[in-house]
């Protein structure tokens, strides 16, 4: 079949892309698995990670990355409804692992689950044909291929840590940092439709004009500045309800001093460093709460998917390319230049 393989672990990623024609179909799927028929695949920051190589985890090459795909049911495995077959769908990619059960661990209350990913830890879904299990299926009725592919993990994920982890509530203010990016753009459709004023952060102005076309209502220009007193001037000196940072290290401190008392920090990634420089002072006398978040469980991604299908949460689509053309894809996000999802059709 055909698929985007990376043939080796390289920094760039891009030249190790190749488009094949003979890589293995899967296998018949396994009991509560189904086989799909991707339709369309959209990019994000872990396909150049399993690229790169990911710390702490034994990668092999060659491999096939994707995490976000739209397609159609082809195949069902023992014990799924045959329903299933011919529904257009897309996949929440986060594969939950089973709890170990040991006579002398403490209660489990306060554990979150522990995941593992398609398209990282197993091959993904840069291929005509992936595997995926039943119950993380979502149908997406007839909608726009390119656009289901786009919406899936980065809504999940925005979702989990603004609404389930962060609680987010209608009229809250809400900072977004690097806007353009998929889970920021998300993020952002999320905060709109819950009602809440958003400002975004980025180091390109065209970024934030798009931002501000799309519902934001601030934007500042990240040139290395302690942005944060821009943010409480907008606030009129109160500070915001929630900070939704990806980058890390270059922005946390300008969160932190950003947020009102009772503020939520929630991050699900540090692409600009984990060594992030914080204030525990700020942490503890305003009562901050900071939130870690990745991916999301299979009822999250019903919920966020069910506005999708009511056309009131759409993603932002960056550029669209063949999948023969997939290594353009992967300069595309390589660059760092996009603004939305980057996504190639099969």
């Amino acid at each position: 079949m055909r698929a985007l393989v990376i043939s080796s672990k390289g920094n760039p990623v891009s030249p190790q892309a190749q488009f094949r024609t003979d890589w293995p179909e899967p296998d018949a799927p396994r009991p509560g698995w189904v086989v799909i028929r991707t339709l369309a695949t959209a990019f994000n920051q872990m396909d150049l990670w399993v690229g790169r190589g990911v710390p702490g985890l034994e990668l092999t090459y060659p491999r096939v990355s994707g995490c976000d795909a739209c397609g159609v049911v082809e195949r069902v495995g023992e014990g799924v409804d045959p329903a299933w077959i011919g529904r257009r769908v897309i996949v929440n990619a986060a594969l939950r692992l089973p709890e170990r059960q040991s006579p002398d661990d403490p209660p489990a209350t306060t554990l979150t689950p522990n995941y593992e990913l398609i398209g990282e830890h197993h091959n993904g879904m840069l291929a005509e044909l992936f595997a995926a299990p039943a119950a993380n299926l979502a149908d997406v009725g007839q909608a726009d291929p390119v656009e289901g592919a786009a919406f899936g993990l980065c809504a999940l994920t925005a979702w989990s840590m603004m609404i389930t982890k962060g609680q987010l509530r209608a009229g809250q203010s809400v900072l977004i940092t690097g806007i353009g990016g998929g889970v920021a753009t998300a993020a952002l459709a999320i905060a709109i439709h819950a009602g809440c004023r958003v400002a975004v952060t980025s180091r390109h102005q065209w970024k934030l004009d798009k931002a501000i076309a799309l519902g934001a209502h601030a934007g500042f220009l990240d040139s290395g500045q302690d942005w944060s007193r821009e943010v409480r001037a907008w606030t009129a000196k109160r500070g915001v309800d929630m900070a939704v940072d990806s980058s890390g290290k270059a922005t946390h401190l300008n969160c932190i001093k950003s947020l009102a008392r009772g503020g939520a920090y929630v991050t699900p990634g540090c692409t600009s460093g984990p060594d992030a420089v914080t204030d525990l002072a700020r942490i503890f006398w305003n009562q901050l709460r900071l939130l870690g978040s990745t991916m999301g469980s299979n009822d999250e991604f019903k919920e966020v998917v069910s506005l999708f299908r009511r056309g009131l949460l759409r993603p932002v689509i960056d550029s669209v390319f063949p999948a023969q053309d997939g290594r353009k894809a992967y300069e595309r996000i390589e660059a760092a230049e996009q603004f939305g999802k980057v996504v190639v059709t099969w």
